[in-house]
């Protein structure tokens, strides 16, 4: 006889992971003299130094929370996801 194994919905899904994932990338080389370019900029803005490399997170988070067709893309991919399951 097979025994039937129910499972609950949950309130809360898998709970994502969020620890800092090391990348290494290669970058033409006048992308990363606009990078040190822009961290300049910053630098004489703020009074403070800024590291090139640090810039790199909050860019690429602010080029895909504001382009549009990302989002949409996304909102699609993740609906699917939702009908499959």
């Amino acid at each position: 006889m097979k025994r039937v194994v129910h499972v609950s919905k949950l309130k809360i899904a898998a709970i994502d992971d969020d620890r800092p994932v090391s990348l290494t990338i290669r970058m033409p080389a006048s992308t990363h003299r606009d990078l040190i370019a822009y961290a300049e900029i910053l630098k004489l803005e703020s009074g403070r130094p800024v590291d090139p490399a640090s810039l790199i997170v909050p860019m690429l988070t602010r080029f895909m929370a504001t382009d549009r067709a990302f989002a949409r893309a996304r909102r699609k991919q993740l609906h699917k996801g939702k009908d499959a399951g």
